[in-house]
């Protein structure tokens, strides 16, 4: 099986005043001469260590499965960064939304051959980096239009926002939750309902009559969860 590269490089946030690290994944055959779908993992680290992702991705281009996709992970520095950078409600929120659409998309243009269709750019996060993926899709219809939301931590503030998803949108949303996340222990030291806020989320997804599945899987608000459920999502949203 041929395996795509992953590379590492550093890219100057001005929307956020500081240095971002990108993992940076282009499948084996990848040419200048082409363009390609490109995919940006929130929470990037744990997608390419936890989730395998390079493999899943190597294994269903391999198999022809997916189409060549161009796939860029942002890792976290800390849970408190996170926080402040994926939630509405954190003082780095908007300026981490306006540096992935107005800052990391324009890089990859100049330094990659990536689509310029708003179709074929997915936004993937599990817990608070789905959170932010969804939220990127309702502040910028006109730069990303598809999303693998894997538990999203769903606030009343967070419904209130989807409910501003703008309409007349093709969307392409695939949104999973463990059935297990009823009681889901935060790095903050709380226990909060999961599942419950998500379940509100999906009917509100429902009601936009946009290409969503929802799905509700066996187990808990970890990797262990997710990561069996990947490849489908993959396959679902990078579909040839």
């Amino acid at each position: 099986m041929e395996k795509g590269s992953l590379a590492t490089t550093m890219l100057y946030s001005n929307a956020l005043q500081e240095e971002m690290k990108l993992l940076i994944y282009t499948p084996a055959n990848y040419t200048p001469m082409m363009t390609y779908p490109v995919a940006i993992a929130n929470d990037g680290n744990d997608y390419f260590q936890l989730g395998s992702l390079s493999r899943i991705l190597d294994e269903k281009i391999e198999d022809g499965e997916i189409d060549e996709h161009i796939v860029v992970g942002i890792p976290y520095i800390n849970s408190e960064d996170r926080r402040q950078k994926y939630m509405p409600n954190g003082e780095k929120h908007d300026a981490y939304l306006t540096f992935l659409a107005e800052e990391l998309v324009p890089y990859l243009e100049e330094n990659y051959s990536i689509s310029d269709a708003p179709d074929e750019r997915i936004l993937m996060g599990d817990s608070q980096a789905a959170t932010v993926s969804l939220l990127a899709l309702v502040k910028y219809p006109d730069v990303f239009q598809q999303a693998i939301l894997h538990s999203p931590h769903i606030t009343d503030e967070v419904l209130e926002l989807v409910k501003d998803l703008p309409k007349g949108i093709d969307y392409h949303i695939y949104h999973a939750i463990g059935k297990g996340e009823e009681t889901v222990h935060t790095k903050d030291g709380q226990v909060k309902d999961f599942l419950t806020p998500n379940r509100q989320l999906h009917e509100q997804l429902d009601d936009q009559k946009i290409d969503y599945d929802y799905v509700e899987l066996e187990g808990d608000h970890t990797w262990k969860t997710w990561k069996p459920d990947l490849p489908k999502a993959i396959m679902r949203i990078f579909h040839k």
